[in-house]
C-alpha cells in the first residue's frame, strides 16, 4: 500500500487556505472603493435658445441654463453651483443670484418670469433687444481645489404684459362715456388677457379703455381700420380712435383676447330685463325710481304686461337698476305719442325723455304689453263684458255685452236669463277670439250669482269656471266691480 505524506498535505492545505483568504479580502477592497466624486470635466455653460423673442401667449415656456459638473481634481470632493444672471457688459456687478446646491446642472426659467426680470431688475423696454450673460461658479467642499467658473451670453427680447384689468366705455354703454364710471369687464381664470363683457347696448358707439382714471391720453383697444375683428392697441392715446358701433340695441356678449388681438360680439338670446317698472304721475308709482309699481313677465320671457288705472299725466318704464334716472328706459319714438301706436325704443341717460301723456278724455284702467324681443308694446284700455246664455249676448265673444266704467269701477245694469232662466256665464276683458284675453271667473264651477268671489285666468288656461242662474233667479241685475280692489257685488234691482 502506498503510504501518504501527512506534513505534505498539511503544507498543502495551508497554502490553498492562505491564497483563498487573500483572494476574498482582496474583492473586499475592490467593492469598498468609491470613485463617485472623483470627476475630472472641464466647467461650461450653455444657454437653450439664444437668441429668444419672449412671447405672452406662451408664458410657460423654458429658457434653460445649463452646465457641466466641472473638475474637482481626483479629490472625490463634493461640488455646489452657484448662478449669475446679468446684463451684459456689467461684468456681474449686480446680478440675479441663486444658490443651485449639489447635483444641479440645469435651471429653467418661465418666459413670464425671464419677462419680470427684464422689465423691473433690468429695466429693459418692451420689444427692446437685451444682451444676458449667464455665470456659473463651482464650489469644492475641499478647500484645496480652486472654485471654477464659466460664462455664457444669450439675446432676450421682452414684451409688454397686457393689461390685468380692462373696461369698456361709450354711448352704447349704460354709463355713457363717463370713464370714471366705466364698465369693467371679467377677465378669463384660465387664460391670461382673455375678457367679456354680457350686458346691454345701445345705439352709439364703445371702446376700451384700460382703468377709470380721467385722462383720455391712457391706453385704449380700438378697432383694427381694416378689421373689425381684430383689435389695436393705442398707447397713451396714440393711433387711430376707430370704435365699434352698436345699430340695434339689445343685450350681448363681448369676447376680447389681447394676445391674439382679436374681438367678437354676439347678440344674446336672453331677454334684456328680468324685471321693469311703470313711471310717472300718470301711473300709481308717480314720479318715484326707487320703488316704482312693478311690471308681470309672463310665460314667454320677453313680455311683460301691466294693468292699472292711469289717470291726467305722463309715463316711461323703467328697466335696468332702480334709482338712475340716467339709467335705462323703454320711451316712445316721441313725446307725448299716440297711445295706439306701439313703436316703442330702448335707450338710455336723459338727454332723450320722451314720455306717453293721458289725457282727461283718455284716463281709464289700462293693460300694457312690452314685447321687449321685438320692442313693441299695446297700450289698450280694459273693458269688461258679460258672455254666456245667462246673459244678454249669449256665447257671441265677437258682440258681448258691455259693462260701463265709471270712477274706476265697471258697472253692468241688465237682464240675466232673460233667454235662458238657469243659464251659465262668465265676464272678459276681451272680444274677438275665446283665447285671446283675460277672464274673471267664479271661484268654483257653477257658482251662485249671490257668490261675488272670484278668479283671474288667462285665455283658454282655465280653470272654466261659471256663475250659474237657478230657477226663479231671472231678472235685472247690477254687477259691480273694482279691479284695483279685487271687489265684485252682484245685485238684484
Amino acid at each position: 500500500m502506498k503510504k501518504i505524506n501527512i506534513k505534505y498535505c498539511s503544507k498543502l492545505l495551508f497554502t490553498l487556505t492562505f491564497l483563498i483568504f487573500s483572494s476574498l479580502l482582496i474583492s473586499c477592497d475592490e467593492q469598498l472603493e468609491d470613485n463617485s466624486f472623483d470627476v475630472d470635466d472641464v466647467l461650461t455653460v450653455n444657454v437653450s435658445d439664444s437668441e429668444v423673442v419672449l412671447d405672452e401667449r406662451f408664458t410657460e415656456s423654458t429658457v434653460t441654463i445649463n452646465w457641466t459638473t466641472g473638475s474637482n481634481k481626483g479629490t472625490n470632493s463634493s461640488i455646489s453651483y452657484f448662478l449669475e444672471i446679468d446684463k451684459a457688459g456689467s461684468d456681474f456687478s449686480m446680478p440675479l443670484e441663486y444658490d443651485m446646491g449639489k447635483n444641479q446642472f440645469g435651471f429653467p426659467i418661465n418666459y413670464k418670469t425671464l419677462n419680470q426680470i427684464l422689465l423691473n431688475t433690468f429695466n429693459v423696454e418692451p420689444n427692446t433687444t437685451q444682451e444676458l450673460e449667464a455665470r456659473v461658479t463651482a464650489i469644492f467642499a475641499d478647500s484645496s481645489v480652486s472654485s471654477q467658473t464659466a460664462s455664457t451670453s444669450f439675446v432676450v427680447t421682452p414684451y409688454l404684459p397686457v393689461t390685468s384689468q380692462l373696461f369698456i366705455v361709450g354711448d352704447a354703454t349704460p354709463i355713457g362715456w363717463d370713464i370714471s364710471n366705466a364698465i369693467e369687464l371679467v377677465p378669463s381664470t384660465t387664460k391670461s388677457g382673455l375678457f367679456t363683457y354680457e350686458g346691454l347696448l345701445s345705439p352709439g358707439n364703445f371702446k376700451f379703455p384700460v382703468n377709470r382714471e380721467g385722462c383720455w391720453c391712457q391706453d385704449f383697444y380700438t378697432q383694427d381700420p381694416t378689421d373689425p375683428t381684430r383689435i389695436i392697441h393705442n398707447i397713451a392715446g396714440s393711433g387711430d380712435d376707430i370704435q365699434w358701433e352698436i345699430l340695434e340695441g339689445g343685450k350681448y356678449k363681448i369676447e376680447i383676447d389681447l394676445l391674439e388681438l382679436t374681438f367678437n360680439i354676439e347678440e344674446s338670446e336672453e331677454p334684456l330685463f328680468s324685471q321693469i317698472w311703470i313711471v310717472g304721475d300718470a301711473s300709481p308709482s308717480g314720479w318715484n325710481v326707487d320703488s316704482p309699481q312693478e311690471f308681470t313677465r309672463t310665460s314667454n320671457p320677453f313680455v311683460f304686461t301691466y294693468e292699472a288705472s292711469l289717470v291726467p299725466g305722463d309715463f316711461k318704464i323703467f328697466a335696468g337698476a332702480l334709482g338712475d334716472w340716467c339709467g335705462q328706459w323703454y320711451r316712445p319714438l316721441v313725446n307725448g305719442q299716440d297711445l295706439s301706436l306701439t313703436e316703442v325704443e330702448q335707450n338710455s341717460g336723459c338727454e332723450v325723455d320722451n314720455k306717453w301723456t293721458i289725457t282727461s278724455e283718455d284716463q281709464g284702467r289700462y293693460k300694457i304689453t312690452l314685447d321687449t324681443f321685438s320692442n313693441t308694446i299695446k297700450i289698450e284700455k280694459v273693458n269688461l263684458y258679460v258672455v254666456g246664455d245667462g246673459g244678454p249676448a249669449g256665447w257671441d265673444i265677437a258682440n258681448p255685452a258691455p259693462f260701463t266704467y265709471e270712477n274706476g269701477v265697471y258697472i253692468f245694469n241688465g237682464e240675466l236669463g232673460a233667454s235662458n232662466p238657469i243659464g251659465e256665464f262668465k265676464i272678459s276683458k276681451f272680444k274677438g277670439n275665446w283665447c285671446d284675453g283675460d277672464w274673471i271667473n267664479p271661484a268654483t264651477e257653477s257658482q251662485s250669482i249671490y257668490d261675488s268671489n272670484f278668479i283671474l285666468t288667462h285665455g283658454c288656461d282655465g280653470p272654466d269656471n261659471k256663475w250659474q242662474l237657478k230657477d226663479g233667479e231671472a231678472g235685472s241685475y247690477e254687477i259691480m266691480i273694482d279691479l284695483e280692489q279685487n271687489i265684485m257685488t252682484i245685485t238684484k234691482i
